[in-house]
């Protein structure tokens, strides 16, 4: 995992209510063990006619959402049962970061544990970037801020420790790596039986 201390990008903004995770990755494509190929997947059910083809209304089929890594969807995103390709998908099509008003308890963790960062501000910032779809805003994750064009500062929360490890790039797994010293140096001190 890349370390991530800020995120600057145009918005994309999915303004719909209670996405769940089988409309963020449809179940037909948890097939896969691995992170990488599940762009494609990504909505695919609202991204593609019953042909395959690419629906020119849907908002990442649109130009100007090209390029963008952070996410803007309605309330309660990722609800549904527990997927942690939705997070893989999303990373995998581009994101970086989602912003909403609340997440569902799982989709946020498995996001945190995956590099996604979920962002959650109050209604008046929600609304506003609702309604400014392509603004360019910064994620500041060391100071757990997203900085509108305007140069406002909005904090949102974020898990301490989620934070510790996205900041420096590692995962649970790493972070446990990194005390392998501090653990040899306790487990001496220790007489375990035999």
């Amino acid at each position: 995992m890349e370390p991530i201390t800020t995120i600057t990008s145009q918005t994309t903004v999915l303004p719909l209510d209670d996405v769940d995770t089988d409309q963020i990755i449809p179940a037909r494509f948890l097939v896969s063990t691995g992170r990488e190929n599940l762009a494609e997947a990504a909505f695919a059910d609202w991204r593609y006619d019953a042909d395959g083809k690419p629906k020119r209304d849907f908002v990442l089929n649109r130009p100007e959402s090209k390029g963008a890594s952070i996410l803007v969807t309605g309330n309660n995103f990722g609800c549904g049962s527990s997927r942690e390709h939705a997070p893989w998908a999303l990373l995998d099509y581009g994101f970086r970061a989602v912003i909403s008003t609340d997440f569902a308890d799982i989709f946020r963790n498995n996001a945190l544990k995956n590099g996604l960062v979920p962002v959650i501000v109050d209604e008046a910032v929600h609304r506003w970037l609702l309604d400014n779809p392509g603004a360019e805003v910064t994620i500041n994750l060391e100071q757990a801020e997203l900085v509108l064009p305007d140069d406002r500062k909005v904090s949102f929360p974020i898990d301490g420790f989620a934070r510790y490890c996205l900041v420096n790039g590692i995962d649970q797994l790493g972070f446990l790596l990194q005390q392998s010293d501090a653990i040899s140096e306790y487990e001496q001190t220790r007489a375990w039986p035999v």
